[in-house]
């Protein structure tokens, strides 16, 4: 494929397919059999450097393509400086993400090089995802999964159940003389259950009416506050007003006035605890 790292040329989904296979192969290698060389390989005292896959199955850590831009897709760069860094794990981990991306966008590159339509990509797709990617790989995961697919095929054999369990026949036991007896016995308690039963609910409807008697009461004297205030003339000018418009009840005399007429607001009268009208102040200062 033609590129940076060979020389074969790709013209089908297929032989893209066997490109990507070449070189996830290599990054695997590097990433597991050959861990120790790529450790040493990837030296934070160098400069940027890259892990590269090649289409034969081996691995390469070199600088980056100085092409400007470049002729393919390029790896990420700079995986040696997080090597001391990070947890050995970890960063391997990070470098197999990193390499799962640059792989995609290699085999992608080359179906839109080579004109692929969308059933030609589609079927290179689905075959690079039905290989395990190289982080789960590398952390385990594919062979977690793998375990998982297995498992249900024993658990079903397991639940089975045994054939001694399936022909065996349920018989009522035959009640006994001392049972028969104190048949009697039970209907009394259930009697007296029953009746507790309707004493409860009978105390409770009583309750729910009382409560309502108690709702309506409330509801009513409201009522009439508000018929009260209605028809009530202001205490200062001797007038309604407009509807809308705030109202205060002196709490000594009981009469309403226009909260103009008194010169209260309704900010004002929220922090007043027991309202005196003008006139009934001056009666209690003489």
């Amino acid at each position: 494929m033609e590129g940076a790292q060979g020389s074969y040329v790709a013209r089908t989904p297929e032989e893209v397919f066997r490109d990507y296979r070449g070189r996830r192969a290599g990054m695997i290698k590097a990433l597991t059999t050959d861990v120790e060389k790529f450790f040493q390989a990837c030296d934070p005292d160098k400069e940027n450097l890259c892990l590269y896959g090649l289409p034969t199955e081996q691995w390469d850590v070199a600088l980056p393509a100085e092409e400007v831009p470049p002729e393919m897709p390029e790896p990420v760069l700079g995986i040696n400086f997080a090597r001391d860094g990070m947890d050995e794990k970890d960063w391997l981990a990070l470098v197999a993400v990193h390499s799962d991306a640059w792989l995609l966008a290699v085999a992608f590159y080359f179906g839109a090089r080579f004109g692929f339509d969308k059933e030609a990509r589609r079927r290179l797709f689905n075959m690079i995802n039905n290989l395990p990617t190289i982080y789960e790989v590398v952390t385990g995961t594919a062979k977690k999964q793998q375990m998982k697919e297995k498992t249900p095929n024993s658990s079903t054999k397991s639940s089975k159940p045994h054939p001694s369990k399936m022909s065996r026949v349920e018989t009522k036991p035959t009640p006994r003389k001392d049972e028969e007896e104190s048949g009697g016995g039970e209907e009394e308690e259930e009697e007296v259950e029953e009746e507790e039963t309707k004493q409860k609910n009978h105390k409770r409807n009583n309750n729910i009416n009382s409560s309502n008697k108690k709702r309506t009461r409330n509801e009513e004297d409201s009522e009439e506050e508000e018929e009260e205030q209605d028809n009530a003339l202001c205490g200062s000018c001797g007038t309604k007003g407009a509807n809308d418009e705030f109202w205060i009840c002196c709490d000594l005399c009981e009469r309403w006035f226009h909260g103009r007429c008194v010169k209260v607001t309704p900010a004002k009268a929220e922090h007043i605890k027991q309202y005196k009208c003008p006139d009934c102040t001056s009666i209690k200062r003489k």
